[in-house]
């Protein structure tokens, strides 16, 4: 199952885009696995910046990028940057990409420095879950696999484990990803309201589908 539009159009890899950048000059694409054993759960979640990326300073290479991650053993990846920002970073194809060589993609995204709704956060934490559950190895990203990235990993060991908090899922993903981890205050926030709102809203999503079998 492919979470993409179906109506999309074919993209290849831009050779003559990439050729601007030499091999010296490029920026190597680093995944930094996360050990769900921390949460007593036996597989791993890679977290990495965007693939392909060209702003700035950063100069990745899409097609060295993705062949690291299939290198890498990766199945299903978790894209959180929206489609204008896939544009500005100059990988307006990368979905696509994915598709094409044989990755399931999850296109779930929400802004930059921001949160997602309830919804989607638990949307994401449930596909995250069942990638792990049937030991897809699996990474996240968003632009630079910090701030969204980070927020999504942390609710994951959140509900992963009832004895995890959320000051210490943070100092793990810092340690794992650097001091930019959970970047805004509206992050660290959600991160600490996670469970409050998650356990009400598991509540009602119950009581609906109890009245619509009741029906």
């Amino acid at each position: 199952m492919v979470f993409l539009p179906e109506a999309m159009r074919t993209c290849e890899f831009d050779s003559s885009d990439e050729e601007e950048v030499g091999d010296e000059q490029q920026t190597p694409l680093q995944v930094s696995w996360l050990p769900l054993s921390v949460v007593e759960c036996s597989q791993v979640l890679g977290i990495c910046p965007l693939p392909g990326c060209k702003f700035k300073d950063v100069r990745r290479n899409l097609q060295k990028d993705i062949g690291e991650l299939q290198d890498q053993g990766v199945q299903d990846v978790f894209v959180f940057c929206t489609r204008g920002e896939l544009h500005k970073y100059r990988v307006p194809c990368l979905l696509d990409a994915y598709q094409q060589q044989g990755f399931r993609v999850h296109h779930l995204p929400f802004p930059d420095g921001g949160i997602p709704e309830l919804a989607q956060c638990c949307q994401i934490l449930d596909e995250l879950q069942h990638c792990l559950e049937n030991n897809r190895k699996t990474v996240i990203h968003c632009y630079g696999g910090l701030g969204r990235s980070g927020l999504m990993a942390a609710c994951l060991l959140l509900k992963l484990s009832v004895t995890m908090t959320p000051d210490k899922a943070i100092d793990i993903l810092q340690q794992l990803r650097g001091g930019g981890a959970i970047q805004t205050v509206k992050q660290y926030n959600f991160l600490h309201e996670f469970r409050e709102r998650y356990a009400a809203y598991q509540e009602v999503r119950e009581a609906s589908t109890e009245r619509s079998l009741s029906r």
